[in-house]
Parts: C-alpha cells; structure tokens; sequence
C-alpha cells in the first residue's frame, strides 16, 4: 500500500511538473499579450487632493477616495445625457473649478504626441453637452483657468471658443499645411523637444502665448504610400500616393519661430522680443504664477546655451533672465524640471554644472539660493513642490545606476530622505497636494507592485500587485534574468544582463543573442522585470544578453556624454567588447553570437557589423539610421553638431563606411512609411552593401512608420527575426 501511495505521488508530482513546463509561443508575446502587466494608468488627482478620478467603460468619470479607495460618487455619466451626440470618450479634462469637463472622441494620430480629435463640453451646472466646434477636428484643446473659454488649433490656426456665449474667435489666420504653423509644433519639435502644445493660458485667463513656425523654407520630404490598408487610396488605386512634410536633416534650414502674445479682451497679438539671431529654438512658454509675465526658452542652434527670456504681455518687450550654459549640450530636462514655485519667489532648475543632475534653488531676482541635491548620483525624475510643507519630490539612481528612488527635501534643508522601501526601481505620481503619492515598483523578480501612500512614505493600500499574472507565469518555464558587469578594453566598468536557456547546462556552449539600443542618455540594463521575446529566445536555446554601452544614463555627465561629436564610435566599440568578454565564457559559443537592435540600435548593429572583424555571426538591424546626415537637426545636431562643424564625427562613425567590411550575416527591417528614420537610410546603405559584394537579407513592411505594427505586423516581423537567428546561428 505504501508502495502503491509513493507511485502516485510520483505520478501526480511529474503530472504537475509537465503542466508548469508550459512554453512561451510568439503569440503569447507579440499578439496575445499573455504577460502584459497590470498597471494603474490615467487617474487624475481632483484638486481638493482627497480624491481622484477614473474613466471607466468609456462612458462615465467616477470618483474614489484615495484614503480608503472606495467610490465616493460619479462625476459624470454618459448614458445619463439625454440624446448625446456622442456615445463614449477617451480623454478627459477638468477645468480648474471642475465644474466643465472637456471630452475627447474619434483621435486620429498624426505623429508621437500629436492627434486630432472631436471635443464635447460637459457643463455640470447646466447639465449641457455641447461641441466644442462643428467647423472641423481640433487639437490641442485646453480651458482657460477662469474656465470661461477653450482654446484650440484647428489646420495650423488658433481658435478661442467662448463656452458663455457659444461664439468661436479665430486668434491667428495664416496657418496653412507646410507652410504656417500656430499653436502646434512642426515634426522636429515634437520629435525632439517632447511636447505638442506649443501655446500657454496665461494663469489669470487675460492673454494666450504662442509659438508661430515658419516652415516654407525647411526642406519637404517625400514618403510613398501604397494601397495596402491605406485609408486614403482606393482598391483600384494604380498609382502610389506621396504624403509629403516638412523634415529639417542635419545642418539644413530649420522652422524660423517668433513668440506672440494675444490679448482675449482686446483681440490684439503683441509680438515677442527674441534678439537679433534668427537660427534659434524656442522649446518651451512658460507663465509666472502672477500672470505679470510669460518665460520664454530661447535655445541656442548649437544647444549648448539656453536663455530664458521674460516677455511683457502687454508690450512684448523681454529681458534676460536665466542662462544655462554647457561645454557640450544642455540637457532636455532643463525644460521641464524648471519650475516656478506657487508663491513666485522662488524658482528651480536642473543642472549638471557638477558633473551629475542635480536640482538648484533660485530666487526670482536670478541668484542661487543653494543646491538642493548634491552627490554622486543623477536625479532622473523631479515631481514636484508641495507648497504646504515646503518640500521638493524626486526620482535618483543614487544607489546603483541600475535603480531608481524616490526621495524629498525641505526648503530649509532640515529634513531630507528616502520615500521608496523597496529596492529596485520606484516611481511616483503625486496628488496634487501632494498629500498622497501611487508609488510604482519593480524589480528583475516582480511585476509592476503599486501602492497608495501618504506624504511620509507610509503605505495606505496596494493597487495592483499583478497576483494574476504571477499565477500565470508558475504554468510557464521562464528562466531568469541577472545582471552582470565587465571591463571593457579601456578599462571601464560596463553594467549588462544575462538570460540564460531554461534547463541550462554550465557544461554546454549556446549560441547569443546581443540586444541593445546604446543610444545617448538611454538605459537597457534596469532593475525591473519583464517577460518578452527574449525569454521566448531563451526558451529556444539561446542565451540572451544586454550590455549599456558609454554613453547611457544614470552613471554621470561625463559618461553619457563621452559620445559627444562622434555619436557610434565608443558605443559600438563597447559592443563589441561585450561580445569577446561573452566569448571568454565556457558556456558561451563563441562562433555564434548575434547583435541586433531597433532605431539607434539597428544603427549600431550595422556598425558593430562593420566594425567586428567577424566576432558577430549575424545581425538584425531594424529601422537603422546608417549616416546621422540623414536623421534630423535637433537630435543630431543635439549630440554631433552640423555636418560643416564635424564632417570627419559625421563619416568616420557612419554604417555607410563600413559596409565593405561586414562579415557574418546581416538581416536589415524598415517601414515604408517612417517619417522618423526615413527608409533612405536603408536604401542608401543597402546599395553600398551590393556594390561591395556583401550579401544580406531584407524585409520591407508596407506603408508601416517607424514602430512597425498594425494588423498581423508584428508577429510577421519577430516570426521572420525568429527563423533568421535560427537558420544563422543554430
């Protein structure tokens, strides 16, 4: 009987063992979104800072307590609107009474932030749903803090629509496709600047601050777009259609931009006083709290100097107000981690003036009050100040480059510490009090674990701790990832990470895959977890491994910026240090190790190609940029300055110099219709590897931009990365 009972728990026990050893499939992955990860999105603190808000079923605002969490009303309810116009919303906006929501429906995407929309106006005091405008889709649709009116851009102009009267006044006049832009920013600004707004309420509702972009004399770029599933072309369509833009490259002419300020009550535009140089950006407007003035960033073309510049509403006169200079490029988070404290007397910016990001206090006469972060760390996030307990909120990496804290500090400088408890990397979204924050956290063995808590750091509830996905994944054979690190051959310490086969065996050499992204100021090798096509890679019997090259983030000014005039070049010889140390391991098959990545990554993978002498087998190059004279003047310029000031930083580090020199196996993946990095650079490239001889491998995806997706895209394209590796390396 004893016997008997051991058999079948033998029996049982590997019955189970088979049903956990369930593998990962590329659906799972790339369709299914079988290890998608919960996670707490789209709340809006109301402004009493008890509560916040929720969309659900695209129909109804619901209100929850963020104390306990419990619903504590509904806010607006669509189904309860008498012959709605409309029959659900996916964005939402309060005013600052909160007593009108601004509703956006039907968004059509144009670029990265951009879309258009349909908006509806819900008065909750009338109880009234009204259009915001009949006359065509608007974008960019903001109340005026009094919230009296909204204003918006529809074809390139600004309109002002006034919610007591109904009427729509027309602000600027000569907006025209590729030609006149007013409100909005052109490609290059929202690309590289991170913003799609490019007008600003004044806080007391009297005056609009815009940004005008001449565009007529920036060269126009053509994309073919082909039938496929493109809406505009018929099924009888012969002939392609060209979508044509505006796309400054690298050392071309950029929009020439002026600053106005529109008065509501007189309907006049004051013109903003810039200085005598034209060749300038204007990346960001922003208002004094007293609405006495409007900041003007005045950024110069080579980067490395930004002026803030404040502008009489009244006059437009400007004078200089702040200036921050650098050797190389002032950092993009100059622009929005520079604040204005409520009371006006104050005022904060982001600095890497001592070698690392750090947070500065100014008074409103310009002088430095003190530092308020100091070390050896960079702070990479900055959330904020509660003007109630005078304290500042702020993301670093002060532990490990590889982490992420949140942490605060007094005004006075009396109090100072750390909000996050777990180890890993923590992210906070604040109340807008500031009285509770929803603390995001993960690390390489946890899924997304998110917390309410108060000011203090103490917790009140968790949100989401993915407890359905963690039961998932014990069905699956996952291996694990760790970090590891190297000297590379300059003797300097390179973080990476490993993902090992699932049923490793030390004593057995396995092919590599080496995935990266390596571009400037960007992090791969982060404490947080994630199952994807790697895990799936590593499933198939492949190890997987990630190195951050010079060059990355979170380790410093002086490392990220080390590629500073010959972007490609310490980068791709990191790279290609990773792959000689993994041939240096016993489990490692050094005759098989592939590279690949997408974007910046796909750059260097075709020059880690070209460069290898042979130590990469195979390469995936998705979406590469193959000369940086191809790519656009903000980024590029940003980090390598113009094609005339650095001809040698431009070639020298090119793809296109070093395509005679592949060895091993080159698989090259663009869209057609990617308006970021044009599929010329894969053409060009692509010629000078048949000139050469060098015989490769492609895939074209139709009308597809530079994400690549839609429809059963994205399983055809990692179907195909799949077998290449395969059929190269196994």
């Amino acid at each position: 009987m004893r016997l008997f009972n051991l058999s079948l728990l033998l029996f049982l026990s590997c019955t189970l063992t088979l049903q956990a050893q369930k593998k990962i499939t590329l659906e799972d992955v790339q369709q299914l979104g079988a290890f998608h990860q919960k996670s707490i999105s789209g709340l809006q603190s109301m402004k009493d800072g008890e509560y916040y808000s929720s969309l659900e079923n695209g129909n109804q605002i619901v209100k929850y307590s963020f104390k306990d969490g419990k619903k504590a009303g509904v806010v607006f309810d669509l189904n309860t609107v008498e012959d709605a116009p409309i029959k659900s919303f996916s964005k939402y906006f309060f005013s600052d009474d909160e007593t009108k929501i601004l509703l956006t429906t039907n968004i059509e995407r144009l670029y990265r932030h951009s879309y258009t929309a349909n908006y509806y106006v819900w008065n909750s005091v009338t109880q009234e749903l009204k259009e915001l405008s009949s006359k065509g889709k608007q974008e960019l649709a903001s109340f005026s803090p009094d919230g009296e009116r909204v204003a918006f851009v529809r074809d390139n102009n600004i309109f002002v629509k006034s919610l007591k009267f109904g009427t729509e006044s027309q602000v600027t006049t000569d907006g025209k496709l590729n030609e006149i832009i007013n409100g909005k920013p052109d490609w290059v600004y929202e690309e590289e600047f991170s913003f799609n707004k490019a007008f600003a309420w004044s806080p007391d509702s009297k005056f609009i601050g815009y940004i005008r972009f001449d565009e007529r004399e920036v060269p126009e770029f053509d994309m073919m777009m082909f039938k496929g599933e493109h809406p505009s072309l018929k099924e009888n369509s012969l002939y392609p259609s060209p979508y044509v833009y505006r796309y400054p490259k690298a050392g071309e002419k950029n929009s020439t931009v002026s600053v106005h300020v529109y008065e509501i009550k007189s309907k006049t535009t004051m013109n903003v006083e810039l200085g005598e140089e034209t060749d300038i950006y204007i990346p960001r407007l922003k208002w004094t709290p007293d609405a006495n003035e409007m900041a003007v960033f005045r950024l110069n073309r080579r980067q490395n100097q930004i002026d803030v510049l404040m502008a009489n509403p009244f006059t437009g006169d400007s004078r200089p107000f702040f200036t921050e200079k650098n050797d190389r490029y002032v950092s993009e988070d100059f622009l929005d981690d520079f604040i204005f404290l409520p009371d006006n007397n104050y005022f904060v910016v982001n600095s890497e003036r001592n070698g690392f990001s750090h947070l500065y206090l100014y008074d409103r006469q310009g002088f430095e009050v003190k530092q308020l972060t100091d070390g050896e760390f960079d702070v990479t996030d900055f959330y904020g100040f509660d003007s109630k307990r005078k304290i500042f909120y702020y993301q670093a990496a002060k532990e490990s480059p590889m982490k992420r804290e949140v942490y605060f500090t007094s005004l006075d400088g009396k109090k100072a510490g750390k909000l996050s408890t777990q180890e890993g990397t923590n992210k906070a979204i604040f109340s807008g009090d500031f009285r509770y924050y929803i603390n995001y956290f993960t690390d390489l063995n946890t899924p997304n674990f998110i917390t309410l808590n108060d000011y203090k750091g103490e917790q009140i509830r968790v949100l989401e701790d993915n407890a359905g996905l963690k039961d998932k994944l014990d069905q699956y054979e996952i291996a694990e990832k760790s970090f590891f690190n190297f000297k590379n051959s300059e003797g300097t310490d390179l973080n990476g990470w490993m993902i090992k086969p699932t049923n490793f065996d030390k004593s057995k050499k396995y092919p590599v895959l080496m995935t990266q992204y390596s571009g400037p100021n960007s992090q791969e090798v982060v404490d947080r977890w994630s199952v994807d096509w790697n895990n799936y890679l590593a499933q198939e019997g492949f190890i997987v491994v990630c190195v951050d090259p010079r060059g990355t983030a979170a380790r410093g000014e002086d490392f990220r910026k080390v590629t500073y005039m010959q972007l490609g070049k310490n980068e791709s010889n990191d790279q290609i240090d990773a792959a000689k140390y993994l041939q240096t391991l016993p489990y490692v098959d050094g005759d098989n190790i592939a590279i690949w990545g997408w974007s910046y990554g796909g750059f260097m993978t075709t020059l880690c190609m070209g460069k290898g002498d042979g130590v990469f087998k195979a390469g995936i190059a998705v979406a590469p940029v193959t000369n940086w004279r191809f790519y656009d003047s903000v980024y590029t310029e940003r980090f390598m300055r113009t094609p005339n000031e650095n001809p040698d930083g431009y070639d020298d580090n090119s793809p296109l110099s070093y395509a005679q020199n592949v060895k091993g196996r080159l698989l090259i993946i663009h869209g057609s219709a990617d308006d970021n990095v044009h599929y010329q650079n894969t053409m060009e490239y692509t010629e000078k590897l048949v000139q050469a001889g060098v015989q490769f491998d492609m895939a074209i995806y139709t009308n597809r931009n530079h994400s690549i997706y839609g429809g059963n895209t994205r399983l055809h394209l990692y179907q195909r990365m799949t077998n290449f590796l395969i059929d190269q390396l196994k």
